[in-house]
């Protein structure tokens, strides 16, 4: 792939110095000539080149994300079940969370229209 894009570096960088030293051409030709023909196509060959090492990249990342996640979700359990067996519960019912509200079992009131 490199090999590729100096090749075709050195091609336009033969051609903008051609456009240079030309007697009708100008400097600002050449420039204009190495950017629209040499710059502007290599950086999107180097960037669809490149694309399947970025997807593998960017894989590999989400796969060791998710393996760190998961190792801290297993600490993490570990951790409650060691806290749950070591320490009793204070609370009634032996979590340590506060009892929730009781539930309303009858219907609510609707007002009357008046």
């Amino acid at each position: 792939m490199y090999l590729i894009l100096i090749g075709w570096l050195y091609v336009a960088v033969m051609m903008a110095l051609a456009e240079a030293g030309n007697p009708s051409g100008s400097v600002l030709g050449a420039v204009i000539t190495f950017v629209l023909y040499g710059l502007l196509p290599c950086g999107l060959l180097f960037y669809i080149l490149g694309t399947p090492e970025r997807k593998r990249r960017l894989h590999r990342q989400r796969q060791e994300e998710l393996a760190a996640w998961q190792e801290a979700q297993a600490n993490k359990a570990e951790a409650e079940t060691e806290v749950a067996t070591a320490a009793p519960s204070i609370t009634p019912d032996g979590h340590g969370h506060p009892p929730r509200a009781q539930a309303s079992t009858g219907i609510a009131a609707m007002r009357e229209k008046a």
